[in-house]
């Protein structure tokens, strides 16, 4: 049994990407983009991508459909030393899914096709492989529907086998914020989730007050403040990260890329300021670059900026 610092059960998909588009987008008419590009997607992937460049061992269980998307995304996950012994290619119907981003200057509308995503459940999950290292993750937990009703189950047999646990729910379609994630919270290690989100989850109007209402049942939290940095809560300490000043080309996948950072850092033992930093720093390498992943592969950009911006570990 291979042996990781990190485990991750989630999606993949790609992101099809669209620049340049206006605002208000007319019915029958054909809108001509700026850009296109097609990159890695989806939470789960783009976190396992980038965490493993970092130098964090990485094993990833996810179901990709046979098709061409899902070999494009295997691919790419494979190139960044992920280990995808446990991954599942579906063969018949199943595709891939795909998500739609259209931009429209500093907005954007993201449309998502689940596809497959929705169809892995726990049964689909290697348990011995989950727990060959000593963290587990999950990203995107309301579009993980086939997972909901075994992850209580899950959570808490991995926390009897001593695994601590960070989760990212993500946005939810359904504009919920419950469920689930209820049930899922008490086990919880490390939250991560971006200011909107966490005022959505405790239907709080500050980030400070949300705080207030998830720090009696997380002991740590790390909210993503985008161009403002992020700031992180353990128990009654709460301290403000500064973060990278970058002019980004594309902020898609910033905040799992945050994730990738500070947990880079956390399964390191290094203090709250450290991983926050190091969150910071990743979040704004990812930005210079379209989608969440085409900054880290491109190894120049990933290592110099890395070295510029003083990323606390050799990578």
């Amino acid at each position: 049994m291979a042996h990781f610092d990190l485990t991750i059960a989630g999606e993949v998909n790609l992101d099809l990407i669209l620049y340049g588009l206006p605002e208000a987008i007319p019915l029958d008419r054909e809108m001509l983009a700026s850009n296109f590009e097609l990159t890695l997607g989806s939470s789960s992937a783009i976190l396992a991508h980038n965490v493993s460049l970092l130098g964090v061992r990485t094993g990833f269980i996810t179901r990709a459909g046979g098709d061409e998307m899902g070999r494009i995304a295997m691919e790419r996950l494979a190139e960044s030393q992920v280990d995808l012994s446990r991954a599942i290619r579906s063969a018949g119907g199943s595709k891939t899914g795909v998500t739609l981003l259209l931009h429209h200057g500093p907005t954007r509308r993201i449309l998502t096709y689940p596809g497959i995503m929705f169809e892995m459940t726990c049964a689909d999950l290697d348990l011995d492989y989950l727990c060959s290292a000593p963290h587990f993750h999950l990203s995107s937990l309301f579009l993980q529907q086939g997972l909901h009703a075994g992850l209580p189950d899950l959570f808490r047999t991995l926390k009897q086998r001593g695994l601590t646990i960070s989760l990212d729910t993500n946005d939810d379609p359904n504009d919920q914020w419950d469920g689930v994630l209820n049930e899922l919270l008490p086990y919880v290690d490390l939250l991560l989730p971006n200011e909107d989100e966490i005022r959505r989850i405790t239907r709080r109007d500050t980030v400070e007050a949300a705080l207030d209402v998830l720090g009696a049942q997380v002991p740590l939290i790390a909210v993503k403040c985008g161009s403002r940095g992020s700031l992180i809560q353990r128990g009654s300490k709460r301290i403000t990260v500064p973060s990278v000043r970058v002019s980004p080309v594309d902020t898609i996948g910033a905040g799992d890329t945050f994730n990738a950072g500070f947990l880079s850092a956390w399964l390191r033992g290094a203090d709250l300021e450290t991983c926050g930093r190091a969150g910071n720093v990743t979040g704004a390498l990812s930005t210079q670059r379209p989608g969440g992943t085409e900054a880290f592969r491109n190894r120049a950009l990933r290592e110099e900026f890395l070295r510029q911006h003083a990323f606390p570990f050799a990578v």
